[in-house]
């Protein structure tokens, strides 16, 4: 009992949960703060939905940005992609230096509105994080590890699975931590192209200069991203233990 009571990430958790059920009751706190505002709470899609599409949107698109980050980083720190390591680097930092609304505005054409021009403006802006701690992780693992591997009879595929994989996957990780809080941030903008997320009280109150709907999305975007880095970081720890 007194481990499940110092457990930040469960207080995390908690405090995530009680944020998202006392929001809908809160009218007097922003009426008070906001008195110039006939409504002061945001009421047009339950916040709960809203979490849960956000988690969803940010879920899947982290999902291919890490397969297909890994998958690339990968390939180029195998003989064969070595060459084409310039040009991807090249590729993947261009992508994320692109401004996320600039993608979405691309896609939305192509697409339409609604959750897959979001997807695809996140799994791109995801990828360059998970390219680099793949790379950098790989990378890091000591020749003479790699060597020892070997000479004992490995193949190049054991030798990338059974050793140099299991001694990168802490900085992978890291990689892998960062692109999905950079998401969950950058999907509020998907709001814009008619995704439900978390930004949509953001999006409705900056357009309609309600400063009380920008805080309360804000808000939760903040406290799903301190939750989903508390979580990392436990998962962190252990993979660390577990080498």
């Amino acid at each position: 009992m007194r481990t499940l009571l110092k457990d930040k990430l469960l207080w995390a958790v908690l405090a995530l949960v009680a944020l998202v059920l006392w929001l809908p009751h809160s009218k007097s706190l922003f009426a008070g703060l906001f008195p110039q505002l006939e409504r002061p709470v945001y009421t047009q899609e339950p916040f709960a939905q809203l979490l849960w599409q956000h988690c969803a949107l940010v879920g899947v698109s982290s999902f291919f940005s890490a397969l297909v980050g890994t998958a690339v980083g990968i390939w180029i720190t195998r003989p064969v992609g070595q060459p084409f390591k310039p040009v991807v680097d090249a590729v993947v930092s261009m992508g994320q230096t692109f401004p996320p609304v600039a993608v979405l505005a691309l896609a939305v054409p192509a697409v339409g509105f609604g959750e897959l021009p979001a997807l695809i403006a996140l799994a791109l802006y995801g990828l360059l994080p998970v390219v680099q701690a793949t790379v950098s992780s790989l990378q890091s693992v000591p020749e003479a590890v790699r060597q020892s591997a070997s000479g004992i009879g490995m193949s190049a595929w054991q030798r990338l699975v059974q050793v140099e994989v299991p001694l990168a996957l802490p900085v992978w990780l890291s990689g892998v931590r960062t692109s999905v809080i950079i998401n969950i941030g950058t999907a509020a903008i998907a709001s814009t192209v008619g995704a439900k997320t978390l930004g949509s009280p953001i999006i409705v109150g900056l357009g309609g200069f309600n400063t009380a709907y920008v805080l309360q999305g804000a808000l939760l975007v903040g406290m799903l991203a301190v939750v989903t880095d508390m979580g990392f970081e436990r998962l962190a720890r252990r993979v660390a233990w577990r080498r």
